[in-house]
């Protein structure tokens, strides 16, 4: 063979090889693969892909209600959030001092959308229609709803479900308690929707409203300390047999779900979710069950 032939030959079989190899390196990854690289090695602090390097950024509404948090001050560590807040970040490696907090309206925290928090927690029940736009950690307290009116009032008579369809009806628009009005009471007149829990608190207060629906552990605080000629009514029974829960809200696909997942369901193995819980709600106890 010719020696030029030759050497064009072997030029070409090289130049063929070195294509191959590119072609290769740039095939597509496996889902399982780049899945991998979206989740932490590890849910150790260093690991984690958090909104800033070396923080934690937790987001919660603007006021900030007792008794979830203490004299509206998410960063003080006191109040059934807050200390939970604190305690899935300790869990997480992180201390008090690496811990960001940020004001993120109730509705917006759940609602489609990149997010720019690490998590959420501001009494956000877990549902599947929530579930289509953000992630959710397991649940970090069991509630229910309850029905709080003024003392005297027709609506502080009722015993039943059944004696709440002619009362009128008030709650936080976007909330659990909302929907309860809505799909348990059915009342006859449309409820009132409020944007913040205390303009729902200020209708009862002026009677714009017969009563108004909360959680529990709000519906004792109000009456305790904020509406104190108000009543618990009752309480409602959970809706299909499971307990309404609240869950820390994240992005959707967020890779730190898992991580948070974990550190909550570690806090509920020893005993540290139950112990804040009996620390900071202990006051709220049993509440006559509406059927």
């Amino acid at each position: 063979m010719h020696p030029a032939r030759s050497t064009l030959r072997g030029a070409l079989t090289s130049a063929t090889v070195a294509l191959l190899a590119v072609a290769a390196g740039c095939a597509p990854q496996s889902e399982d693969k780049a899945a991998d690289q979206s989740s932490p090695a590890s849910c150790a602090k260093g690991d984690l892909a958090t909104e800033v390097s070396g923080k934690l950024t937790i987001a919660t509404d603007e006021p900030a209600y007792e008794p979830w948090f203490k004299d509206g001050k998410p960063a003080g560590g006191e109040g059934f959030e807050s200390a939970v807040a604190y305690a899935v970040a300790k869990q997480l490696g992180y201390d008090k001092g690496d811990v960001v907090w940020q004001s993120v309206p109730f509705n917006k925290a759940f609602a489609p959308g990149e997010k720019t928090f690490d998590f959420d927690i501001n009494q956000v029940s877990i549902s599947d229609e929530r579930k289509k736009a953000v992630d959710f950690s397991s649940g970090y307290y069991d509630v229910r709803q309850a029905v709080v009116a003024l003392k005297g009032s027709k609506a502080a008579g009722a015993k039943s479900v059944a004696d709440l369809k002619d009362v009128e009806l008030g709650a936080q628009v976007g909330t659990t308690s909302l929907d309860y009005i809505n799909d348990v009471v059915k009342p006859k007149e449309d409820p009132a929707a409020y944007a913040k829990n205390d303009q729902a608190k200020s209708a009862l207060r002026n009677g714009q409203v017969d009563a108004i629906v909360v959680d529990l552990p709000t519906a004792f605080y109000i009456t305790a300390a904020e509406v104190t000629d108000a009543t618990i009514v009752g309480q409602f029974e959970n809706q299909g047999g499971t307990p309404e829960q609240f869950g820390l809200v994240l992005d959707k696909g967020s890779a730190l779900t898992s991580c948070v997942t974990d550190a909550v369901d570690a806090l509920r193995e020893d005993g540290s979710l139950a112990a804040i819980e009996k620390q900071w709600l202990s006051d709220a106890v049993d509440a006559p069950v509406l059927k």
